[in-house]
């Protein structure tokens, strides 16, 4: 771990799992409470100078950052397979977009608004960090969400401890390797543990900020641990995200960026398109153009050559998808298609696609993060539109057609914080992501994103001498 400027080991010890074989891959450190306290103090104990540096100065420690990380990408991708089972070539994506997060995010400055500049007084706001800032990343993409936060949180001048996900703490803690020498100590610390090291993060007294990525069920827990002591919270939560796939579109065009729109990652991100509507006009050749693309998606080791899809990440997951999957073959929904999976003992789910399952079904009501793709037809846009947005979710939409103009329109009666049209999943370090309803609480990327990282501070300069 990255506590004070050194590479700390611990006492005790948790495993992981290669999702690929099912094996231990390596034991990570497990921090205790001790651990935890030095690092949230030495993170306190080095906020006073590294909030006063010129923001020029911390923005050279972020760029130098994403350089390292860029000079070790392949290292880097190869754990990153090996612990979350993601293709190589996806894992290499993912290291470079983290980079690439990072330069983003430092391209940004903080704004400095004048409120009134007359004959009585002089009125201005900045905004300065709010001091120590707990991160906790997920396990779908452990270095390019932490990256969300490293980035915005360091440049605003706060102080940081990340915690990454216990399934996935290997590529994260070889990230503080990197990073050794790049901070003063105490500025950027990375431990690692079991489940029960976020409660005790969130709820420490240590902490004024926390930002987390994963469930809403988790989400949950997060705010209410925060409350005790008011700490400020971004929540990036779950989605069950509606693809609506108009009447115009041209079948042979379509199909590939939508399989991928809904099966990259093997299914396992956020903003995944995990519920596809598609106009009764277009129905049957999309659903057979789809199965027929399946057809050629080989599943299988991340390093193994040909994979463009790996293993569920977890047990936890892999079993949940299962019971999802069987619920619905004894509800007889009809399966368009289930691929092939290796014989192995890792994690592996077939691709599966579903023929027109009922609206009120788990398979789509849940969301499934996993390799599960439920095509449902409509025949109308307002029918289309009241079902996409029956659900306690609102992360992203995609919309799809010729007609770029009628998707948009369409696009603006969808209940989401980003609705994409012939695309889905972009986004940029310049822009802001953020959830409706239960998706999440407050905002990433963009400089809305860099200021949930500080608080408003005017001073108010009365023109006359007292």
């Amino acid at each position: 771990m990255l506590i004070a400027g050194k590479l700390v080991a611990a006492t005790n010890k948790i495993e992981v799992i290669n999702p690929s074989t099912a094996e231990t891959l390596a034991l990570a450190p497990d921090a205790s409470q001790g651990d935890l306290d030095r690092a949230i103090g030495a993170a306190r104990a080095a906020f006073p100078h590294w909030s006063a540096l010129p923001v020029d100065t911390r923005r050279k420690s972020i760029l130098a950052l994403a350089d390292k990380i860029e000079a070790s990408s392949e290292a880097l991708s190869r754990l990153l397979t090996a612990e979350q089972g993601k293709p190589y070539a996806d894992a290499n994506s993912e290291v470079m977009g983290a980079a690439a997060w990072l330069r983003g995010t430092a391209s940004l400055d903080l704004p400095i608004t004048v409120n009134e500049d007359s004959e009585a007084r002089y009125s201005e706001t900045r905004h300065v960090p709010l001091g120590v800032v707990a991160a906790i990343a997920p396990w779908n993409y452990p270095l390019l969400l932490a990256a969300f936060k490293i980035g915005p949180a360091l440049l605003a001048g706060n102080c940081l401890l990340l915690k990454p996900s216990p399934f996935t703490p290997l590529a994260t803690l070889k990230l503080g390797e990197l990073a050794l020498d790049l901070f003063p100590a105490g500025v950027f610390n990375i431990i690692s543990g079991c489940n029960s090291l976020g409660p005790k993060l969130t709820s420490h007294p240590g902490i004024d900020k926390i930002s987390f990525t994963g469930s809403t069920e988790t989400g949950r827990k997060v705010l209410a641990s925060a409350s005790g002591s008011l700490k400020r919270v971004t929540l990036e939560l779950g989605g069950n995200d509606p693809a609506i796939i108009m009447h115009d579109v041209d079948v042979s065009i379509l199909t590939e960026a939508l399989f991928w729109a809904a099966f990259s990652n093997a299914g396992q991100i956020c903003i995944a398109s995990k519920r596809v509507y598609i106009h009764t006009a277009v129905y049957e050749e999309l659903r057979d153009a789809l199965v027929d693309y399946a057809k050629t998606i080989k599943v299988g080791d991340g390093l193994e050559q040909g994979t463009r899809i790996g293993p569920i990440n977890n047990r936890p997951q892999y079993e949940r998808l299962r019971h999802l999957v069987q619920d619905a073959r004894q509800a007889g929904i009809l399966f368009a298609f289930e691929g092939d999976i290796p014989n192995s003992p890792g994690y592996f789910l077939p691709v599966t696609i579903l023929d027109n399952p009922p609206e009120d079904s788990s398979i789509v009501q849940e969301e499934q993060f996993g390799p599960i793709m439920p095509l449902l037809r409509f025949d109308s846009y307002d029918e289309v539109i009241t079902k996409a947005n029956a659900t306690p979710y609102g992360l992203g939409a995609s919309i799809w057609a010729k007609d770029e103009e009628a998707a948009w329109e369409l696009g603006t009666r969808v209940k989401a914080g980003t609705v994409w049209i012939n695309e889905a999943r972009h986004l940029s370090p310049l822009v802001p992501f953020a959830g409706h309803d239960q998706s999440g609480f407050g905002v990433e990327g963009g400089l809305d994103g860099l200021l949930e990282f500080t608080v408003p501070k005017t001073m108010i300069r009365k023109r006359q001498a007292v």
